[in-house]
């Protein structure tokens, strides 16, 4: 199944939440059969950022976006831990600061776009300013509706500069989102992620939708698609952004960039160093005590 076509927003389209089962869980049965699955991609992914680094010309940004508690979190725990740090990086998006707060909506957001040859993650995103803002009222509407256009333009300069963007929205039910509510009050571990916010949104969950249906359609491009993925199955949500990124990533053309030094020219450098080697400790090379 190719998870690209089948969770894609596709441009143009007006999407309804509504039609889109949160539990939908594919093929397998359970998250111990879509385990190794889930590995090889995981493990594909690590390849893939370490090519992409290597190349040098191309870069990766991620946007997860999603109401409180459909996983934001476990997806940058589960999928991004096993990438090389040096190449990697998350942002995580909260309320602008003073000095955010003093600059155009997408400045912090443009800070942390990925260099040439990074994955950047954002934990979410510039989405807030069409999503937070639009249903706390805390900007007119004559302001916030002109951003999808702006939006659209921004991640369109990304592009044509060499960044790759893939967006995933995690839709759960709102049946889920209280079990898991549930759970950072039974678990003492969990208990630091409760806020009082959890529950004001969540009076305000029909607002989010309506919000969220209308951002998803306006931005999702060819070149910049949104992804609506299950994720009342937390497994069944790793193993389809896992697909999506390395089928995407494996489209990129990475390619181990060509040696920029005379080998030859090196090869005898070294082959010079390990006999002055040899003979400052009086001891064989690896060549020699192979021979």
């Amino acid at each position: 199944m190719d998870h690209r076509k089948q969770f894609v927003v596709r441009p143009g389209d007006k999407l309804s939440l509504a039609g889109i089962d949160p539990s939908y869980s594919g093929a397998h049965a359970s998250g111990e059969a879509a385990l190794p699955e889930i590995q090889r991609n995981v493990a594909r992914m690590d390849e893939l950022q370490a090519l992409l680094y290597a190349d040098g010309n191309q870069s990766l940004l991620v946007v997860l976006q999603a109401l409180d508690a459909a996983g934001k979190d476990g997806v940058v725990r589960h999928l991004f831990s096993g990438m090389n740090p040096q190449g990697t990086r998350v942002f995580g998006f909260k309320q602008p600061s003073a000095e955010e707060a003093a600059h155009d909506f997408l400045w912090r957001a443009h800070q942390r776009t990925p260099a040439k040859g990074e994955v950047v993650v954002f934990n979410r995103s510039h989405y807030e300013d069409v999503l937070v803002v639009r249903v706390h009222n805390l900007v007119p509407k004559a302001v916030w509706s002109q951003r999808y256009a702006v939006i659209n333009d921004f991640e369109k300069m990304l592009v044509q500069n060499g960044t790759r963007i893939l967006k995933f929205f995690l839709h759960i039910s709102p049946e889920e989102q209280l079990a898991r509510f549930r759970q950072r009050l039974d678990d003492p571990a969990r208990n630091w992620k409760i806020s009082e916010s959890d529950y004001s949104e969540r009076e305000l969950w029909t607002d989010y939708v309506t919000a969220y249906e209308e951002a998803l359609s306006r931005t999702s491009t060819k070149d910049a698609p949104w992804y609506v993925i299950p994720a009342n199955h937390k497994w069944f949500r790793n193993l389809a952004i896992s697909q999506i990124i390395v089928d995407t990533m494996e489209g990129m053309g990475l390619q181990t960039p060509p040696t920029r030094v005379n080998l030859q020219e090196i090869a005898a450098k070294y082959h010079a160093a390990e006999a002055a080697q040899e003979k400052r400790s009086g001891k064989p090379g690896k060549r020699a005590a192979k021979a």
